[in-house]
């Protein structure tokens, strides 16, 4: 896939997830999963459905932070990080829009992710689950540090779980 750089610097900052641009960033999301799930198209009552059943309003603190990532102004990623226990955070939500793919949003997002979850709510590990047709963002997962672990969750949607060690930088 060839993609045009986008002019301007990348920022990935805590954001409402009940705000407009996370709304159209997670519809986003669920669409791309849903087509690549299934096969086939998907349609805005279907995409709905899924955000109804999968919420995403308890990442807002102290259970969670919502992150958007922009370039020059406009939004075009995001992720989650939602607290499992007093150790232990969720990486979710994860999304780079097609049109930013390959210009660095990814591992922003992980960075800033991994800095929220150790420095804001004290985590020693952060996990995520993903599924096996995704196989750019198991690859992306392991690049950063992820290392495949056993199910943590039961989700129906998952059958790849990894998990990363914080470390916290030295004095």
């Amino acid at each position: 896939m060839t993609t045009t750089p986008m002019p301007g610097v990348w920022t990935a900052l805590p954001h409402p997830v009940s705000a407009p641009e996370s709304a159209a960033l997670l519809r986003r999301y669920y669409s791309e999963l849903i087509v690549r799930y299934h096969g086939r198209p998907t349609d805005e009552a279907e995409v709905s459905a899924v955000l109804a059943e999968e919420p995403s309003d308890d990442l807002t603190p102290p259970t969670g932070q919502f992150l958007v990532a922009r370039r020059a102004g406009e939004p075009a990623g995001c992720a989650g990080v939602r607290v499992l226990d007093a150790s232990t955070v969720e990486l979710t939500r994860m999304y780079v829009a097609p049109e930013a793919r390959g210009q660095g949003a990814a591992g922003l997002l992980i960075a800033a992710a991994e800095r929220l979850a150790r420095d804001t709510f004290g985590a020693a590990a952060i996990r995520l689950d993903t599924r096996k047709d995704l196989v750019e963002a198991r690859a992306l997962y392991a690049k950063h540090g992820y290392t495949e672990i056993p199910a943590y969750n039961d989700s129906k949607y998952a059958d790849h779980w990894f998990e990363k060690k914080l470390v916290r930088p030295a004095p």
